[in-house]
This record gives structure tokens, C-alpha cells and sequence, in this order.
């Protein structure tokens, strides 16, 4: 109990997540893109089948469980209740034990039901019963995040977050390799397939994918025990950055039945937050697919003389249309949800400051937190989503272009546009609903969560049912939910924490510098594609490619420079960088820090 490890600040914690999670992010590309090479957009659809449902239980052991633990660990060590501080973690995880245990149950028996009725592919559950034991997992996991979170020590949570992103990179591609290797091999040996004789090879396809995809998801359980493991050893080998002089002098603990009500009062609205949000994510994904079958079914012929030259490119059967399409709409989402993962981070990092701050009355490092996790936010999210969104034809190309996959460019990009034109409205979700559980107003995300996502239900039956629009009008019931949810929240933030931010600095610096920035490369990638050869999607590299890096490189260069020249910057912001107090004096000498 006596090595203490040195409390970060709450933009340092946050860097360190940022990274993490960016590793993380930029590990799943590699994951997904090689994957949906590997098992087809087919194989995908599984894959996005299972993992839909495996979300909403997964969100309550890492989002729900361990805001709650980090909130009540945080207040302990701001008032240097170090007791209680180890009672919360003691006793969360025997709670956590129990919850994780019911939710793989949970899982495993609605596997099948929602296979066969929800899906109407029953192959599918073989990958939700392959992820189905991460859920006991994770919650052992969170009880070890919340706490280490709680005491403002990002590092473990951030490791942690990289070993079981690189185990699923591994061994997921593997396992997935194995199973398509030595299937098709049997095909092509005895022309069956698992046992059964098969007359094509898009047949044999077809009966792989849903092992592939399985084989594929173990890799996520797997990934998840290892990072389990490694906060475990951890915690034993280094204890709770508690040295034994601090616990001994810190006030008697309350009883453990005050602390297990207190932390039981805390998890309930923050699980029921968390679930409401994945829940609608999940319902989504049921309802696009029975709106698409829908679709499909009214005019099948309008839909297919639509996507006609990546259908027949693709080998695809007519019945495996419907998650073809939905496996190009999943596969548009990777890139996504990058942004939105790392600012994430910034929500987490947010809680143990806010919530000290909140309990202590600061209504200074309040301010301070609030507009500082905003701002951020801004930053990161206005340009990436802007890049992504002119760019998102050439990026596809890059990721997907040479391999088996190629012929989903055309159905996934104008899906990605759409989506990464919006990405700062999805990134700053997370942020600001953490930051509403930090001062203890968990209930607001829930009722802005339900009257979003019946819009989004509403407008998913509307659209993605008309043949016309088929699995594009997915994109528009997201970004309506999303925009009205942070519209509420933000709102009901700064209200209840009695904040005004400086809207110009916040908000309208990074949008106007960003819209430069992404104007200036698209028409960079205008310009510099005519001296390459003509785009071809067959390769990977080429005019279209070539001038798709170029052009991310410049805006960049162009973002940071006008942001610069309007005093968009401020001096915390660069703070958080390496050698950022250096780099912060140099700026300020020269006037172009706000």
C-alpha cells in the first residue's frame, strides 16, 4: 500500500486516454479493414449482427459501472476518505461479479430469438455466443477502470484499453483466417462445405461467413481476458496508490451497506443512461434490417439495378443482399466513430475533476472543466469529421481498394460523407453526458435519449423502408437523434452547473477555421489528382489515393495555421501536449494563444 502514483490533471488524464484510444482506434481499422476483406460485407453483416447486441450490455459493465465507481472514488479522494475510496472498489466488485455473470446469461439466451426473429439469419448466433462471455469479463474489468479512473490515474485504463485492442487485432484475424482457410480448401478438395455438399463457390461462401465472423468476434472476448488480467496483476503489484500513512489517518469508513446504497443509488440512472443509449442503437440495427428486407421485398429490381455493378462484383446471392448492404453500411461506420472514441476520453478524464469540483462548490475548476472538455472536443472533432467527409471517397479507396472488398466504395462512401459531416455532434455525446452523471444528473441524458430515438425510429420506418433510399436513409433518423440529444444535454448542462462558456471560442473558432481547412484540401485533391494516373478502385494506390494523403496533410497544415492566426488556441490546450509548456511560451511570445 505504499507506492502512490502522482494524480494527473484532468487534461493530462485525458491525453493519455486520447492516445490510447486513438491507438485503439487506428488498431480496429486495421482489425475491420483486413476483416471485411477476409469474411466479405457479408461476413460483415454477422459480424455487425452480433456485435449490436452484445453493445448494449457491454456499455453497462464499461460505460455505466465504472462512472459510477469513478464518481464516488473521486469525491472519497477529495475529501481523503481513503477507506471508503477502497470499500467502493472492494464492493463493486462483488456487484460487478453478479451483473456480469447475468448479462452473459442474458446473452446467451437471447442469442437464438434474436437470430432467427430479429435477424432472420439464425447462423448469426454463433458469433453472439462466441462474445458472450466478455460481459463477465468487462465488469470484472470495470470495477478496476472506475477506481483507477477515480483517483485520476488514466495509465492503467489506457494500457489496458491497448492490450485488448491489439490481442483482438491478432487473434481475431486469425481465427478468421483458419476458418476461411481450411473451408474453402474443403470445398475446393471435396466440394462440400462443413459436411455438406456445395455447387458454387459463393454457395460455400455463404456457409463460411457465419463461422468466419464467429471466429472473428472470439478474438474480442479474447482480447478482452487479457486486458482483465493485466489490470488485475497490476492491482496486486502496485495496490490502490494508497500509501499506508494516508490510510491510516484517513476518518473511519462508513458502514458497507451505506456505501453499497450509495453506489447502487449512483450505477442505476448511469446503467439505465447507458442502456437507453445502446438499446436505440440495438432496436436500430434490428429496424434497418427489417425496413431494408422491406425495401428489398417491395422493389427488389429498383434496389439492385442501384447497387447492380458492386452486387455482381461481389458474387453476392440474391437473399444475402440484405446484409451485403447492411455489412456496407457497418463497414462505413468504422472510420466514424474514431473521433467520437477518443473524445470520449475526454468525458472520462472529465468526471473525477467535475465531480470533486461539484461536491466542493468550485465553481471556478466547474467553468474550467466544462469549457475546457467543450472546447477539446471542438477541436478534434470539426476538422477530422470535415477531412473525412470531403474525403470519404478516397479514403474508402485507400483502406478498401486491391482487395476482395473494393466494391463497396461506391455504396459506403456517400453513407461515410454523410455520417463524418456530423461527427462533431456525435463526438460531443459522451463528453457531455459524462459530464451530467458527474454532478450527479444522470436521469437528463435518459429522457433526451427515449424522444431522440423515437424520431430515429420514425424516420428509419420512413426512409430506409422507400426503395429509393433504401440503406443511405439510415444516416439522416442518426443524425437528427444525435443533434437533438446534444442540443438538450448542452443545454441542461450549463444550466444545472450554473456555467456560461464563451460560445466564439468554444464553438464558432474551430467550425469556421475547419470548413477553411476541409474547402482548402478537397480542392488540393481536385487539383493535385490530374497530375496522377485516373482513380481506379482495382488498386490500393493510385491518382486518387496518392492525392487523398496530400490533401489530409494539408488541412492539417491549414487548420492549425488559421487557428493560430484567430487566437482559437488557448494556453491550457497546448498544455496538454509533450513539452507543451515550451511550445505554449513560444506561441504567447508571438500573441497567437486566446
Amino acid at each position: 500500500m505504499e507506492q502512490v502514483e502522482k494524480k494527473q490533471t484532468m487534461l493530462n488524464g485525458a491525453l493519455v486516454l486520447m492516445i490510447a484510444t486513438a491507438i485503439g482506434s487506428i488498431i480496429g481499422a486495421l482489425y475491420k479493414l483486413p476483416l471485411t476483406a477476409l469474411i466479405g460485407e457479408v461476413g460483415r453483416g454477422y459480424f455487425a449482427s452480433a456485435y449490436q447486441i452484445y453493445v448494449p450490455i457491454y456499455a453497462i459493465s464499461m460505460g455505466g459501472l465504472p462512472v459510477a465507481v469513478s464518481k464516488l472514488v473521486s469525491e472519497y479522494f477529495a475529501s481523503n476518505r481513503y477507506r471508503d475510496a477502497l470499500n467502493v472498489k472492494n464492493i463493486a466488485g462483488k456487484m460487478f461479479l453478479v451483473t456480469g455473470a447475468a448479462g452473459t446469461v442474458l446473452l446467451m439466451l437471447l442469442a437464438y430469438p434474436y437470430s432467427a426473429l430479429i435477424c432472420e439469419k439464425p447462423q448469426t448466433v454463433w458469433s453472439i455466443l462466441a462474445i458472450a462471455p466478455s460481459i463477465f469479463i468487462c465488469c470484472l474489468m470495470s470495477t478496476y477502470r472506475g477506481y483507477y479512473e477515480g483517483s485520476r490515474n488514466m495509465v492503467p485504463t489506457a494500457i489496458s484499453e491497448v492490450v485488448e485492442n491489439i490481442a483482438r487485432l491478432v487473434i481475431g484475424l486469425a481465427l478468421s483466417y483458419i476458418v476461411m482457410h481450411f473451408g474453402m480448401k474443403d470445398f475446393h478438395e471435396t466440394k462440400t462445405v462443413l459436411g455438406k455438399v456445395v455447387e458454387s463457390e459463393s454457395e460455400a461462401l455463404s456457409r463460411l461467413y457465419p463461422l468466419a465472423a464467429a471466429a472473428a468476434i472470439m478474438g474480442v472476448t479474447i482480447g478482452t481476458l487479457l486486458a482483465f488480467l493485466y489490470m488485475h496483476i497490476r492491482f496486486k503489484l502496485r495496490g490502490p496508490g494508497i500509501t499506508r500513512i494516508q490510510y491510516v489517518n484517513s476518518i473511519p469508513a462508513q458502514p458497507k451497506s451505506a456505501t453499497a446504497k450509495r453506489l447502487i443509488t449512483l450505477a442505476i440512472p448511469m446503467v439505465i443512461s447507458s442502456l437507453v443509449l445502446n438499446i436505440s442503437n440495438l432496436i436500430d440495427a434490428a429496424l434497418i434490417q427489417k425496413c431494408l428486407a422491406f425495401a428489398l421485398e417491395k422493389d427488389y429490381n429498383m434496389i439492385y439495378n442501384m447497387y447492380k455493378e458492386s452486387l455482381v462484383a461481389s458474387g453476392t446471392l440474391i437473399e444475402d443482399t440484405k446484409t451485403y448492404l447492411y455489412g456496407c453500411y457497418f463497414a462505413s461506420q468504422d472510420l466514424r466513430n474514431i473521433i467520437p472514441s477518443i473524445t470520449m476520453s475526454l468525458g472520462v478524464s472529465a468526471i473525477p475533476a467535475l465531480s470533486a469540483a461539484y461536491a466542493l462548490k468550485d465553481k471556478k475548476t466547474q467553468k474550467v472543466t466544462i469549457e475546457s472538455v467543450l472546447r477539446i472536443t471542438s477541436i478534434i472533432a470539426l476538422p477530422a469529421g470535415f477531412g473525412m467527409g470531403v474525403l470519404s471517397e478516397p479514403i474508402l479507396t485507400l483502406f478498401y481498394g486491391g482487395t476482395n472488398s473494393q466494391n463497396l466504395i461506391p455504396i459506403a462512401a456517400p453513407i461515410m460523407a454523410a455520417c463524418n459531416y456530423a461527427t462533431f455532434i456525435f463526438a460531443l455525446s459522451s463528453p457531455i453526458t459524462n459530464m451530467l452523471q458527474a454532478i450527479g444528473r444522470a436521469d437528463v441524458p435518459v429522457k433526451s435519449l427515449l424522444i431522440g430515438s423515437v424520431a430515429k425510429i420514425v424516420l428509419d420506418i420512413i426512409f430506409v423502408s422507400n426503395p429509393k433510399y433504401n440503406i443511405k436513409g439510415a444516416v439522416l433518423g442518426t443524425v437528427v437523434c444525435y443533434a437533438f440529444i446534444i442540443v438538450t444535454n448542452l443545454v441542461a448542462l450549463l444550466k444545472l452547473a450554473k456555467v456560461r462558456i464563451n460560445f466564439v471560442s468554444v464553438f464558432f473558432k474551430p467550425f469556421v477555421c475547419a470548413a477553411l481547412s476541409a474547402f482548402v484540401g478537397y480542392m488540393a485533391y481536385v487539383g493535385i489528382e490530374h497530375f496522377f494516373p485516373v482513380s481506379d478502385f482495382s488498386t490500393r494506390i493510385n491518382g486518387s489515393t496518392i492525392s487523398c494523403i496530400i490533401s489530409v496533410l494539408i488541412i492539417m497544415v491549414v487548420y492549425l495555421i488559421s487557428m493560430l492566426l484567430i487566437r482559437g488556441l488557448s494556453e491550457d490546450d497546448i498544455k496538454m501536449l509533450p513539452k507543451g509548456e515550451k511550445i505554449a511560451k513560444m506561441l504567447e511570445k508571438y500573441k497567437l494563444l486566446g
